[in-house]
């Protein structure tokens, strides 16, 4: 096959609001061939969406090189077109309109234009809508019109950003669905297509191939080529098959029972989204008799109608305290998890705690430092400021949050909204 994109040794850094270089992507290498649909999975903040940019040309690299049909990458391309997640249509401007900015832009002549965009309008199905403003759209319908608007431009590569992740599930499944069969059937102009996506089924639905994306700093660590003819159903047992194998591969950084420890925690660690109560019902879900302490990562999903997007932070924090294990694809209870759902309130507060203080080194270090005062009292710029060594404003004041949240739950230290200050509990107990 030829390569339309190739990538390699990528390196990507960006400064951090104290001046220090924060690195984003390192040793990345990539190919993109003409007639394949390559899907692209990992966690927030991995690097993924600044990859997809590097790719159209908008940001350039600090190492490595990115070249286009063999030659060297330098700014937007013609032949690639990108997808983003937010519908990004100028409110002011008709569905044609919108559809005609790209051609516009490289000088294509008002005829010309009309003619393209009125094509790519209704290869997306949206004829009879071109004169319609953005507004008078639903969120399925907006989101064609920006890949009409991409498709106008006749894309060799097409790069889709979590195209359909802002869609409720049924419009996104039935758009996917439909661009599968503009691409199958040969419809499209597009000869290769880059999805980036959380959703694990859609990519096994869509992809020939499944990238699995690391964090901190980005780059490919795992790969999973799907053969499989297209449509695939997603219930079909081929389709699981690939499912839990790619849920196997998300989790591979997670130790298995048994095997040697995992790599210390570090300070700078960015903590999952995972909300207390959620990981409690997840806890007590997995604790059921459907699943008996051992739960398929794929079903549980299923049973508890979490998105991958949220079931995977969850089960990553879960694991982190020390209160499930994640096994190919798997997770399991630990012995220490089954005595926190059989505890009451307090006697739960107490071992998230006490385990928040032994495996999250954030939270401990803030303990400590509080402990060292006299009031027991700091602002949180500080740990803030810390936190902006590793990663960028707005992620360390999530992981900061998180952290926060967390504590309070297990009484290791308490957050004034008001003042920002974090100050020990009442009693001055953890």
């Amino acid at each position: 096959m030829t390569n339309l994109i190739e990538l390699k040794n990528v390196a990507k850094s960006f400064k951090s609001s104290d001046g220090s270089s924060r690195s984003v992507l390192e040793r990345v290498d990539f190919e993109l061939a003409k007639g394949e649909i390559v899907a692209l999975l990992g966690q927030s903040g991995s690097g993924k969406s600044t990859l997809l940019r590097i790719m159209a040309g908008l940001i350039p690299v600090d190492g490595g090189t990115v070249s286009y049909r063999g030659q060297p990458l330098f700014g937007p391309a013609e032949g690639i077109a990108m997808v983003f997640q937010s519908f990004a249509l100028f409110p002011w401007l008709t569905v044609q309109q919108n559809v005609e900015l790209g051609l516009e832009a490289r000088g294509v002549a008002p005829d010309e234009r009309a003619k393209r965009a009125e094509a790519a309008i209704e290869l997306i199905g949206l004829a009879g809508f071109e004169g319609a403003l953005p507004r008078e759209l639903s969120g399925g319908m907006r989101q064609r019109v920006g890949l009409a608007r991409a498709l106008v431009t006749e894309p060799a590569v097409l790069l889709m950003d979590e195209a359909f992740s802002a869609l409720d599930v049924l419009t996104g499944e039935r758009l996917r669905n439909e661009i599968l069969e503009l691409w199958d059937g040969g419809s499209m102009p597009t000869q290769a297509m880059l999805v980036v996506s959380h959703n694990i089924e859609e990519a096994v639905l869509m992809a020939d191939r499944v990238l699995i994306f690391s964090s901190n700093p980005g780059r490919v660590r795992a790969e999973l080529p799907i053969s499989l003819p297209r449509p695939r159903h997603p219930d079909s047992p081929e389709v699981r098959l690939l499912i839990d194998e790619v849920y196997s591969l998300m989790t591979v950084g997670a130790v298995p029972a048994g095997q040697a420890e995992a790599p210390k925690p570090h300070l700078s660690d960015r903590l999952p989204e995972a909300d207390v109560g959620r990981m409690e019902s997840l806890l007590e879900l997995l604790v059921d008799e459907r699943f008996k302490g051992r739960a398929d990562l794929p079903q549980l999903a299923e049973e508890s109608e979490l998105t991958d997007e949220d079931l995977l932070p969850l089960a990553d924090a879960l694991q982190r305290l020390g209160l499930a294990q994640l096994e190919h694809g798997d997770i399991l209870i630990t012995p220490l998890g089954q005595k926190y759902v059989e505890g009451e309130h307090e006697f739960r507060r107490e071992i998230f705690g006490q385990q928040l203080l032994a495996h999250v080194p954030i939270a401990a270090f803030i303990r400590h430092s509080l402990e060292q005062e006299a009031h027991g009292e700091l602002r949180e710029e500080p740990f803030l400021k810390l936190l902006q060594e590793s990663m960028d404003a707005h992620e360390a004041e999530r992981v900061l949050q998180v952290a926060i949240e967390w504590a309070r739950y297990g009484e290791v230290f308490e957050y004034n909204y008001h003042t920002g200050m974090i100050h020990l509990p009442e009693s001055g107990e953890g």
